[in-house]
């Protein structure tokens, strides 16, 4: 493979450098999007309108050269709109035959725009397509390209006209980011970029294919025994019933799945490699943990009665999680 560490972060900091020239502020966020392409995870977006959260994901669509396709999500929306169908056609000689019309899906990186917007039923046709990189209709199965990446927006689940993700969905969201407000001044620097005359010229920094020798160098990287250990027992820990830590204990129904811990560590490698090491580390397990935990626990009525958030359990979790012993070793 012609990809060295250097040629991963040189390409990381130029797809980061690209997106920060049209997005403002919001490096965690950032950093969580290029770490979920590195790593052909697909990202769920939470924020109120108006953040940017769409405009960056197109950003990304200009930065990496990979067919982009959106979907807005309605709650008009059908399955088929999305994966396609089965249409009936007739030839000049009058014999009618059946074609497949491929829906928006198609495509390396699919942005579903307000994704809670629709109804579960058409959320659910979204299920096949993330978890195997597939689609069938009408008996048949066919592959989506690659990598393939879904990047959905939603909008907090408080405002009207919008239904819960189911949690099989949401588990197959590699990461899921909370978009913050901007500050004054970012917000300042938004409205005097999105005011003027001119805007950002943005430039492809990768292709499809180097983007795809990219991915699976992330795949090829190191985890010492102990690294992956210790991701394994943040994941374990977060089950109410095989758990010492209060807060699981308390407001917890379900916990992580092992969807949860594959996360942990793809994530992991992407940030190593983008900091320019060869191996994993327990804190780049701990710097991904929100981002891959947070939409994968189930809390209980009393965690809304007391106020708790999800990441207040990842916190509890980190805190009580110790590493185990660095002398261990492994790949």
């Amino acid at each position: 493979m012609s990809i060295s560490i250097d040629d991963y972060a040189d390409a990381a900091d130029a797809i980061i450098a690209e997106i920060g020239s049209v997005i403002v502020g919001q490096a965690d966020l950032v950093r969580d999007v290029a770490t979920c392409l590195l790593a052909e995870g697909h990202l769920l977006l939470e924020g109120v309108p108006g953040l940017g959260k769409t405009e960056l994901l197109k950003v990304l669509g200009r930065v990496t050269g990979l067919e982009f396709s959106r979907i807005q999500f309605t709650p008009d929306l059908m399955p088929a709109d999305i994966v396609g169908t089965d249409v009936l056609y007739q030839d000049d000689a009058g014999n009618r035959s059946f074609r497949y019309e491929a829906g928006p899906i198609f495509a390396g990186l699919v942005l579903a725009d307000e994704v809670n917007r629709a109804s579960p039923k058409t959320q659910a046709a979204m299920l096949e397509a993330m978890q195997e990189r597939s689609v069938t209709v009408g008996g048949v199965t066919r592959d989506l390209p690659r990598p393939f990446l879904v990047m959905a927006t939603q909008n907090p689940l408080e405002m009207e006209g919008t239904y819960p993700l189911p949690e099989a969905q949401l588990d197959r969201f590699m990461f899921k980011t909370v978009v913050p407000y901007p500050s004054a001044d970012e917000l300042e620097e938004i409205v005097l970029r999105t005011t003027g005359v001119g805007r950002a010229d943005v430039s492809e920094v990768v292709d499809t294919a180097r983007l795809a020798e990219l991915v699976s160098f992330t795949r090829s990287v190191p985890v010492p025994l102990h690294v992956g250990r210790y991701a394994v027992d943040l994941v374990h820990r977060s089950q109410p019933a095989t758990t010492a830590v209060d807060a699981v204990k308390d407001y917890v129904r379900f916990g992580a799945s092992p969807r949860g811990a594959q996360a942990l560590i793809l994530g992991a490698k992407a940030v190593a490699l983008m900091q320019r090491r060869p191996s994993v580390s327990v804190e780049d397990i701990r710097a991904v943990a929100p981002s891959a935990l947070r939409h994968r626990l189930v809390l209980g009525y009393e965690a809304a009665a007391d106020g708790v958030a999800a990441d207040d359990i990842v916190d509890a979790l980190l805190a009580a999680t110790e590493a185990p012993g660095e002398g261990e070793a492994g790949a």
